[in-house]
């Protein structure tokens, strides 16, 4: 490695670059790597012959009267544009690792020798043919920069392509877009929408009217007769782990006509089971598939109503949730009555069941945008042959692996970091076992206390449903428009802020306390001697509070956590459906041993504990949201 350089610093004009076979940068190259080795250039160090080739053959290379000096330069070709790209990367990798290891002089001498060991070979037609070295005879990137410039200009362009093939909406005012569809039709698909939540709801209670007749039927406890409503609950555990990532894979519009499909089929079940262990099973497999439309309405909603008009909507949709726990003992207390067999009300669910299956398959589209505009870019690579089109969720992994994080571990990880969602959770799942431990609690109240039939004791859950009327009809005309008054104050801010989240909580500070007030007023007026009137307007103002309560806490975890909030939702509705399907299976011990008095005082104590969680919120949302490892605001 030595002797080529002695000989260059003895005697440079002995040795003419073209006899070195090198290109005119090169000697420039080598010229680079003298002065690395020996310093700025000296009076005994003539670097004239280098120097003076180079500037011929770079800075005249225009001029036709020199055209001989280029005997060894051609036309690029795109074999030797892709070798110089090649070339390139090879370089980068070398240049990474001798910066790494040694002197910038050492760089400099090795670029310069390498190409004297392996000089271009000459081709009879004047051009340039490789040596056995992987980069000799090839001409040196000048300029590296330029080099990196033109290679991200070539992947912005191949970017460009691929966005180009990307299917979205044509334009904001695109008929394909759910949200573009006329207002009546939209307003036609949130009622369905409500009448398959009442369908989900309805089923979960209505065999409470029919309890004693199945009791003596089949032979069962009461701890057993209960758990007929418990395990239709706790298959609401499960359901919403499926049915919201697999409306998410393959559409909303699919996984409401296979889950309503077996649901129906389980109702059959149902009405024809001949023992315990059949009609348990099949409650807890409707249960499951009863459970698409309570993720998955909400999620139909959304779809199609933008975010100003959304709330209305969704605030009408929130009484079914509601409204179908307290018709199901209404209608199952009237059969009891009517003295009919207690499989006519499994024949009733039935018939409700396919009702529902029918209007799903002649009125609702499929609404969820992916799944849209997938099925256009599947449409478009069939009919232009060209299959680079393609939808955004195609992109996306949808592997096995991928799936159950997203479906198992992605909820409960939100839960157990998130102290926010933790304390939310909790309120939601206690005032929820509340509401389906009323169905146990009512009958001992208003059936024992009061002498009244099933019948009539189905009556009295219908001030729930009157007080969720109250809460919406104030909800849309006061608290939805000071929102939207607040909303439009941040908008216009300088520059526009988002609203915090903890205005969503203005309802929950007034619901929590109705929330203890009305279980106390329940329990202290549910004596015989004190007229039924007074603890059935206390199951008015439950209703009102409750219905404020989720309202409230359900935007609140939407707003506060944004893109993850399908998750900390899920993981809401399954510890709440843990909580509703619990709560039934100790209320008839609790209201017999305790007596309705003391039993309301034990969960009105309770609610007063849990009471503080929105003020908490209020007051110290924006410090938790900074800590938290999921909200955007952090």
């Amino acid at each position: 490695m030595s002797s080529p350089t002695t000989t260059l610093h003895s005697s440079p004009s002995s040795i003419p670059a073209d006899m070195l076979g090198l290109a005119p940068p090169l000697a420039n190259d080598l010229s680079s790597a003298e002065k690395a080795m020996t310093g700025p250039p000296t009076d005994s160090d003539h670097p004239a012959l280098i120097r003076d080739h180079f500037e011929h053959h770079y800075h005249k290379g225009n001029d036709d009267e020199n055209a001989d000096s280029f005997a060894l330069r051609r036309l690029p070709t795109v074999k030797d544009i892709r070798a110089d790209s090649k070339l390139l990367e090879t370089r980068r990798q070398r240049t990474r690792t001798l910066s790494q290891s040694g002197r910038p002089k050492d760089l400099a001498l090795n670029r310069a020798l390498s190409r004297i060991s392996n000089p271009p070979i000459v081709g009879p037609t004047g051009g340039v043919s490789l040596g056995d070295g992987d980069e000799s005879g090839l001409p040196p990137v000048r300029d590296s920069e330029e080099a990196d410039r033109n290679e991200r200009e070539r992947i912005a362009e191949i970017e460009k392509e691929d966005k180009d093939h990307q299917v979205t909406w044509d334009g904001p005012d695109d008929k394909a877009n759910p949200k573009n569809w006329s207002a009546i039709y939209r307003w036609i698909l949130t009622v369905l929408s409500g009448i398959l939540v009442l369908n989900a709801t309805f089923a979960s209670s209505a065999p409470s009217g029919v309890i004693s007749q199945m009791i003596v039927y089949f032979e069962f406890s009461q701890e057993v007769a209960t758990l007929l409503i418990a395990i239709f609950v706790a298959g609401y555990c499960v359901g919403p782990l499926l049915w919201g990532p697999l409306s998410e894979t393959y559409g909303r519009r699919p996984t409401f006509l296979i889950s309503f499909f077996v649901y129906s089929a389980f109702q059959i079940g149902c009405a024809l089971a001949k023992n315990t262990a059949s009609i348990l099973i099949f409650r807890f497999i409707s249960g499951c598939f009863a459970a698409c439309p309570l993720t998955n309405s909400g999620a139909l909603i959304s779809d199609i109503w933008d975010a100003d008009r959304r709330g209305i909507a969704l605030a009408f949709f929130s009484l079914a949730p509601f409204a179908g726990p307290a018709l199901g003992p209404i209608v199952g207390g009237f059969i009891s009555t009517a003295g009919v067999s207690w499989r006519v009300l499994y024949w009733v669910l039935f018939a409700f069941a396919g009702l529902c299956f029918v209007l799903c398959l002649f009125f609702i589209p499929e609404t969820y945008a992916p799944i849209i505009l997938a099925k256009k870019a599947k449409k478009l690579r069939k009919s232009s042959g060209d299959e680079n089109y393609y939808a955004p969720i195609e992109r996306l992994d949808t592997s096995a692996k991928a799936r159950v994080k997203m479906i198992l571990v992605k909820p409960f990880d939100i839960l157990f970091r998130e102290p926010m969602l933790m304390a939310v959770t909790l309120y939601m799942s206690f005032v929820y076992g509340i509401l389906y431990l009323l169905f146990e609690a009512y009958p001992i109240v208003f059936t024992q206390g009061h002498h009244m039939s099933e019948g009539i004791s189905g009556l009295m859950f219908l001030p729930l449903f009157i007080g969720g009327i109250c809460a919406v009809i104030t909800y849309i005309f006061y608290f939805n428009k000071r929102y939207i008054r607040i909303h439009h104050k941040y908008s216009h801010m300088d520059p526009p802020q988002p609203v915090p989240p903890e205005v969503r909580l203005e309802m929950a500070l007034i619901g929590s306390w109705m929330f203890v007030i009305a279980l106390f007023w329940f329990g202290w007026t549910s004596f015989p001697s004190i007229s039924y009137w007074s603890p059935l307007l206390a199951g008015g103002m439950l209703g009102w509070a409750i219905l404020y309560l989720f309202l409230s806490l359900f935007n609140y975890i939407i707003e506060v956590y944004l893109m993850h909030a399908a998750s900390a939702l899920s993981a809401t509705t399954v510890v709440r459906s843990l909580f509703g399907a619990g709560f039934p299976l100790f209320a008839t011990q609790m209201f017999e041993k305790l007596n309705p008095r003391w039993a309301a005082t034990l969960l009105g104590c309770l609610a007063l504990l849990l009471a503080p969680i929105p003020i908490l919120f209020t007051r110290y949302g924006i410090v938790l949201r900074k800590r938290s490892v999921y909200s955007p605001f952090s």
